[in-house]
Parts: C-alpha cells; sequence; structure tokens
C-alpha cells in the first residue's frame, strides 16, 4: 500500500460534505493541479537562477524549437501572441545578447531573429534545472508506468482539446 499524500486527505475532508464526489475523478484533478503548481514553481525558481523573465524565456524556447532561427511572425504564432509584442520582447533579448536580427535568407525584406552563444546558454541553463526536477518526479514510476501515464493523459487531453458542444 502506498503512503497517503495530500490529496487523498483532501478527498477524505469532502466526501462527507460532497457524498456524490467521485473520489477517483477528485483525486486525479487535485494531483494534476498540485503537480502543475509545483512544475510552475520549479520553472519560476530556474528563470530566477538564471535571471531570465518567463516571457524571454518562452521567446528563447520558441526559437530554439525552431532550430535557433525564425522569422518574428513564426515566433509570434508559436507563443500565440501579437506580432508587435515579439518586437519588444526581441529587442529586450538583442540588448541583453540573447538574440540578433539577421538578414532572411529567404527573403530579402524580411529579417530573422536568431539566438546567440549567450541566449542558447541562458535557454539551456533555465531547461536543465526544469528537466532536472521532471526526472525526479516521474523518476517514482519506471519506464511502462511513464509509458502508460504519458498515454492516459494524451487521451485525457484529446477531450479537452475538443470543443464543447
Amino acid at each position: 500500500m502506498t503512503s497517503a499524500d495530500y490529496t487523498d486527505r483532501h478527498v477524505q475532508r469532502w466526501l462527507p460534505v460532497l457524498p456524490d464526489l467521485d473520489p477517483d475523478v477528485e483525486g486525479a484533478v487535485t494531483r494534476m493541479g498540485r503537480l502543475t503548481r509545483h512544475l510552475r514553481t520549479v520553472k519560476e525558481r530556474a528563470l530566477a537562477d538564471v535571471d531570465l523573465p518567463a516571457h524571454e524565456y518562452d521567446t528563447l524556447h520558441a526559437l530554439a524549437g525552431r532550430g535557433g532561427r525564425a522569422a518574428p511572425s513564426d515566433i509570434a504564432a508559436d507563443l500565440g501572441i501579437a506580432p508587435a509584442s515579439v518586437t519588444a520582447r526581441v529587442d529586450t533579448l538583442v540588448r541583453r545578447g540573447f538574440v540578433e536580427r539577421i538578414p532572411s535568407t529567404t527573403d530579402r525584406r524580411r529579417v530573422d531573429v536568431a539566438l546567440t552563444e549567450a541566449g542558447r546558454a541562458a535557454w539551456r541553463a533555465a531547461m536543465e534545472a526544469r528537466g532536472t526536477e521532471e526526472h525526479r518526479l516521474l523518476g517514482a514510476l519506471d519506464p511502462d508506468e511513464r509509458r502508460l501515464l504519458s498515454d492516459l493523459l494524451r487521451r485525457v487531453l484529446l477531450v479537452a482539446e475538443q470543443p464543447q458542444d
């Protein structure tokens, strides 16, 4: 038998108040929320340790995901923000030496944004701190359990991503 956690105590406290409460649904949702908050805190701490505000990290992350170079419009689309917001972010990141503007190789009228070595290093430092904690947490599961968890969460998220009628 596994040890009781916060959520087990939470469910036990609420069952007498809400007799129709499904303890498995409440348990899963409460645990997902607590894990999300924990990982958000870890991310915030990691970003603070490398002096990187979240919006700057997100921009560097979007660039890294595109091979280290992208058009501002592509960054805006990846981040789900207005192109003007990307311009302001890029201006700040240029001043910090984390990115540079370079001519596009496909369109002379366009300027791309590229990660510098300093930008890549700041992004990697934050990623490593987050990744270490993610591996620590999921290290409680064996590889087959991690795959099962990922598959189960995918099924739940596919429902969440569908429009509600």
